[in-house]
């Protein structure tokens, strides 16, 4: 797989100097989780990324639950942590790569080529007997350099445009609950955006937790975008469309796109159509 690596690879590379492991648990709903769980242990040479303090920016009227950082504040964090662009970077969380996906995308979106997912997590890691320790390392100054990939990402108007225009396909990456608007724990608002078809982001994985490969991640998208779509994905935030990102990318897809406000940015907006 292109963007999946597993615990086997990881553990025979630990010790090379130019591999930088990014720990990316969080839990919503408990932010101070995914740091709590860094400092009883992590992978051996990882450094802790918050989701809402380093990959996200501040909530505002609009744009979501987790809007996108700031560029500037997210490459000193990189570099602050002795990443450039030759640095190998591999994410992992413990939540079925959802907020590992969200450094993957955003390292891609800054023009970083060599970022990696770890498939199954900080279990697998630890179900391989592998070395783990609450060593918070430290770590030479680098400088990062960002080429951005403004074609990732649209806003609203773009998101308009293509069902005005039937432009793109949108996929949305909810469960199908809240999809259908049967139920919505988090929004203020159930539904989805009108014309967006269903692709739940956990039908990614196997029954494992572990990454489907590329043939599997192609039938799971082939019926509802052709090879030569622009697609758009969104989520409740524009976390966990990420990881249908990063499948749609083994997948073979190119052309793909996040709406980063996603349905909590819609949904500010009281004039946005909805669909249920």
């Amino acid at each position: 797989m292109k963007h999946i690596i597993d615990a086997d690879w990881l553990f025979s590379r630990i010790n090379d100097s130019d591999i930088r492991i990014i720990d990316c648990r969080f839990q919503l709903g408990n932010p101070s989780f995914g740091l709590n769980e860094y400092m009883k242990e992590h992978i051996e040479g990882s450094i802790f990324y918050d989701l809402e303090k380093d990959l996200s920016g501040p909530v505002i009227e609009h744009g979501g639950r987790h809007p996108l950082p700031s560029i500037e504040e997210l490459v000193e964090k990189l570099s602050a942590t002795g990443i450039n662009e030759s640095v190998t970077v591999v994410a992992y969380d413990d939540q079925g790569g959802a907020f590992a996906s969200r450094l993957w995308w955003l390292l891609s979106y800054l023009g970083h080529r060599n970022v990696y997912i770890l498939d199954g997590g900080y279990s697998s890691w630890k179900e391989k007997g592998y070395p783990v320790n609450s060593n918070v390392p430290t770590f030479t100054r680098s400088n990062f350099s960002p080429e951005v990939r403004s074609s990732m990402v649209v806003d609203m108007d773009a998101v308009k445009k293509a069902i005005e225009t039937k432009s793109a396909i949108l996929i949305d990456s909810r469960e199908k609950n809240r999809y259908l608007g049967i139920e919505e724990p988090i929004d203020k608002v159930a539904g989805h955006i009108p014309g967006a078809v269903n692709s739940f982001w956990k039908d990614g994985l196997n029954e494992q937790g572990k990454w489907k490969k590329s043939k599997e991640q192609t039938s799971r998208f082939s019926s509802i975008v052709g090879e030569d779509d622009e697609i758009i994905v969104y989520c409740g935030s524009g976390i966990t469309a990420c990881p249908n990102i990063v499948a749609l990318s083994e997948a073979g897809f190119q052309n793909v796109k996040l709406y980063s406000g996603s349905w909590s940015g819609w949904i500010s907006y009281p004039e946005n159509p909805i669909e249920k």
